[in-house]
Parts: C-alpha cells; sequence; structure tokens
C-alpha cells in the first residue's frame, strides 16, 4: 500500500509540475505577445511624428516661398 501511495504523490507531483510548467509557458506567450504590441505602437507613433514633422517643414517652406514671391 505504501508503494501505492508513493505512485500517487509522484503523480500528483508531476502533474502539479507540469500545471505550473504550462502557466509559465502561457505567461511567457502573453508577455510576448504585450511587448510585440508596444513595438507595434512605439512604431506607429513615430511615424505619425516624422509626418507631422514633414508637414511642418513644408509649410515652413511654402510660407519661405510666398515671401520671397511677395518681396518680388
Amino acid at each position: 500500500m505504501s508503494t501505492l501511495r508513493q505512485f500517487s504523490e509522484k503523480d500528483k507531483n508531476y502533474f502539479a509540475y507540469q500545471a505550473r510548467q504550462n502557466y509559465l509557458r502561457q505567461q511567457m506567450s502573453v508577455y510576448g505577445e504585450l511587448d510585440a504590441v508596444k513595438l507595434r505602437e512605439q512604431q506607429a507613433l513615430a511615424r505619425e511624428q516624422t509626418a507631422l514633422e514633414e508637414k511642418a517643414a513644408a509649410i515652413a517652406e511654402v510660407e519661405r516661398l510666398k515671401a520671397l514671391l511677395a518681396r518680388k
């Protein structure tokens, strides 16, 4: 009977270990996805900022050209 209990305890321990490992794998997957989402958001923000800077530069150039034409 004690041998049977030992096997039963080993099984319980093994299944608990497997459950912990599966949980950790799931958490790593979730964290990986969150990191990917954050990276995509940062990239989108950087692209938006670049577009705004280009637009501001274009407006400044138009104003410069208008000023040149007004002088002539």
